[in-house]
């Protein structure tokens, strides 16, 4: 192999590792990118859930605040 040969075959070694490498890179920033919509999408639905849990948790204490009152109005009766 002549020192030509040799060279060459170098460079094309460190072209081939070069475009892996540019290739490693723009898939890694697609999979950033894909991650950062999930997370956006994660943090909505997560946002969402929260608004969700407050409603339940306002609805159940009136459904319970009536149930009290009736079984108030109950025992007014089975006192009476």
């Amino acid at each position: 192999m002549t020192p030509a040969d040799h060279e060459t075959d170098s460079l094309s070694s460190l072209e081939d590792r070069i475009q892996r490498a540019i290739q490693l890179v723009s898939q890694l920033r697609r999979e950033k990118e894909t991650a950062a919509e999930e997370a956006a999408e994660a943090k909505a639905e997560a946002a969402r859930l929260a608004d969700e849990v407050k409603a339940l948790q306002a609805e159940r204490k009136q459904v319970r605040s009536r149930i009290e009152k009736l079984l108030g109005q109950i025992d007014q009766l089975s006192s009476s």
